[in-house]
């Protein structure tokens, strides 16, 4: 099977954090830092789901802003890692299971981070199969958002949601002019 981020983020959304959220943003920057998927939480808290396709990818992450406490430009001291990234209650990494080897641990940047593992499934039922190899740690301090927050989110959600549809009909459109050029 070949993996790609939209498929392992709607599996994601779909098996692990359907019961857990009340809304569902792909590649949100509300927090601050950009998440793949960006989960609220019945009781108001974000949950970040970063989606790896590579080792390479996984090892790179550990770079990123979001993962460092910046003492500022012309401050004195040395930039400090971040156990959660800003705003975030838990952080999960998700990947296919074969790319994923023990060791990796040592590369995630917080030993905070929960790690999903995707499977394909097996014939008749080839559905992809999430699970958790490790738990995310939650933020006992974690931001709750305040209700105009979380409407803010869910319109965002909402927005993206007609985007998509208007997309699909748009490619469904683009394919029958097609069919009738080769018909014709």
């Amino acid at each position: 099977m070949k993996w790609t981020e939209h498929g392992i983020a709607r599996a994601v959304a779909l098996q692990t954090l359907e019961r857990k959220c009340v809304v569902l943003v792909d590649n949100c920057n509300w927090t601050g830092h950009e998440c793949d998927i960006l989960g609220v939480t019945t009781d108001l808290r974000i949950i970040d789901v970063e989606v790896k396709i590579s080792r390479a990818d996984l090892k790179a992450d550990a770079g990123k802003d979001k993962w460092w406490h910046r003492q500022g430009w012309g401050l004195q001291g040395p930039d400090k890692p971040n156990i959660h990234p800003r705003k975030v209650w838990k952080h999960y990494y998700a990947m296919p299971a074969e790319i994923w080897k023990p060791e990796l641990l040592a590369c995630l940047p917080s030993p905070a981070s929960g790690v999903l593992l995707l499977r394909q499934g097996r014939p008749p039922n080839a559905s992809v199969i999430v699970s958790c190899e490790r738990r995310a740690t939650p933020a006992k301090d974690a931001y709750r958002l305040k209700p105009e927050e979380a409407l803010d989110i869910a319109r965002l959600a909402n927005l993206r949601m007609w985007e998509a549809y208007r997309r699909r009909d748009q490619a469904v459109d683009d394919l029958k002019c097609k069919q009738r050029l080769v018909a014709a």
